[in-house]
């Protein structure tokens, strides 16, 4: 079930823009419920995990950093950066606060990060998500995605679950600027 706010906005920042705090802080915090047990086997953490491309690799001309923000808070956000080749986008740190999931949010991200690679000039989108994330799977099936994995094979066989998606060209635009703000499409 997708619900429009009026005040919803996309808002094209930085990744540590201090509105996307929180957001990160959630995402840290599932990362660690999901894979805490992975974690323990292999070392690392998921605020290392977060923090293993510099906020450059997000930034425009070639990156873009997104957050859904709702009467001024951000509620859910996206990212990319270049992928192996100039014709590909990866996308990363799709993600929407728990209490608001199910609402067709995480999609209109989605659709918004996939809308803005095309403008710079992308023509496929490359992504994986882990394999205790059921959710992240069904939302980029049901999108387009295309799963480069063997979908019947136990996930956790697999680790890292990798999508691709061919992009619908759109007029590029040149460097976006470092903030912009508009309003959210259905």
């Amino acid at each position: 079930m997708s619900v429009r706010y009026d005040s919803d906005r996309f808002l094209y920042t930085a990744v540590d823009d201090p509105l996307a705090r929180p957001l990160f802080d959630g995402l840290e915090q599932e990362y660690d419920n999901r894979y805490a047990d992975v974690r323990r086997r292999i070392g690392g953490s998921a605020r290392e995990e977060l923090q293993r491309y510099p906020a450059a690799a997000f930034a425009a001309p070639v990156g873009a950093f997104v957050l859904l923000l709702r009467d001024g808070v951000a509620i859910s956000g996206g990212a990319f950066m270049p992928h192996r080749d100039d014709d590909t986008a990866e996308f990363k740190r799709i993600w929407t606060l728990p209490g608001l999931r199910r609402q067709g949010i995480a999609r209109r991200v989605l659709q918004e990060l996939e809308d803005q690679a095309a403008r710079q000039g992308y023509r496929r989108v490359f992504l994986t998500t882990g394999f205790r994330q059921p959710e992240a799977v069904g939302l980029y099936l049901s999108h387009g995605y295309t799963a480069l994995f063997d979908l019947d094979a136990d996930p956790e066989t697999i680790a890292h679950l990798p999508f691709e998606k061919q992009l619908v060209s759109q007029p590029q635009v040149g460097a976006a600027p470092a903030i912009a703000l508009h309003g959210a499409v259905a």
